[in-house]
């Protein structure tokens, strides 16, 4: 009876903890769908008129385009930082291979404001300043520790007998990536580039230093929509945004199986 009621309690918390997590989220979409034009809930009536307004606002089409380009350039040049580095210190005995994966792992631990404000300052004094590269660098920067965080931790539960094989079979040291390496470590680069297309899309601290006509991210654009309007615009964006995300994880879901992903964590 005692663990009856045990098992009752614990089903109880998952459904509140369930509750709290996901109510709040489930309120803004229902929002994006008022036909009032101010923010409250319940809803007065249903429209789309706010979907619409989306793309009425000009500078959010221009933060939304400027948002994804950085987020995939990011992601990119993440995986080509990031493999390499990855592939070495994983089985490196070296003393200080742990002391580079350490400082490469630690933007994951830093406040984004301190990585904002000391990349702002560094890269203003090497000339860069505020600039659409600027952007791309400190947000690669942010990107990073998801791409080696994975590909490293898929990587080092490989056997060294697969490449051994190959090796010894005539295959050099290109061919044995890309026809034993790479497939391996596929997992962890996808479930890495996710995660980084991900982070620089929503990131808006680092992206504030950096603001300005031409390098206004999308999350930068909301907030300053959000000082002078009241309107639920803001609700309907959020609400594409996390469609995004949910389609983005179907489709990789549906390509490449997430829980082949999982395997990276």
């Amino acid at each position: 009876m005692k663990r009856d009621w045990i098992n009752i309690a614990l089903a109880a918390f998952v459904v509140l903890f369930f509750v709290f997590m996901l109510a709040p989220i489930l309120i803004v979409v229902l929002v994006s769908f008022t036909s009032a034009g101010y923010v409250s809930f319940p809803i007065p009536g249903w429209s789309t008129k706010w979907f619409a307004r989306i793309f009425e606002y000009q500078p959010f089409i221009d933060a939304m385009i400027v948002s994804i380009q950085i987020a995939i350039g990011a992601t990119v040049l993440s995986c080509l930082i990031g493999i390499p580095a990855s592939l070495y210190l994983a089985r490196s005995r070296s003393a200080w291979a742990n002391a580079v994966m350490t400082f490469l792992l630690s933007p994951l631990s830093m406040p984004m404001i301190v990585i904002g404000f000391a990349s702002l300052f560094f890269l203003s004094w090497l000339g860069v300043g505020i600039s659409f590269t600027a952007l791309l660098i400190t947000h690669t920067v942010v990107c990073l520790p998801y791409i080696v965080r994975t590909v490293a931790g898929v990587y080092a539960g490989i056997p060294r007998s697969y490449e051994e094989a190959a090796a010894i079979l005539g295959a050099n040291t290109l061919l044995t990536f890309w026809h034993v390496t790479l497939p391996l470590i596929r997992p962890g680069i996808m479930a890495g580039s996710l995660f980084s297309f991900l982070t620089s899309f929503d990131n808006l601290p680092i992206s504030y230093f950096f603001g300005s006509a031409d390098t206004n991210t999308l999350p930068v654009v909301m907030l300053s929509y959000l000082e002078n309007q009241f309107d639920p615009t803001i609700a309907a964006l959020s609400t594409l945004q996390l469609l995004l995300a949910v389609v983005a994880l179907l489709i990789v879901d549906r390509v490449y199986g997430i829980d082949k992903m999982t395997v990276a964590g």
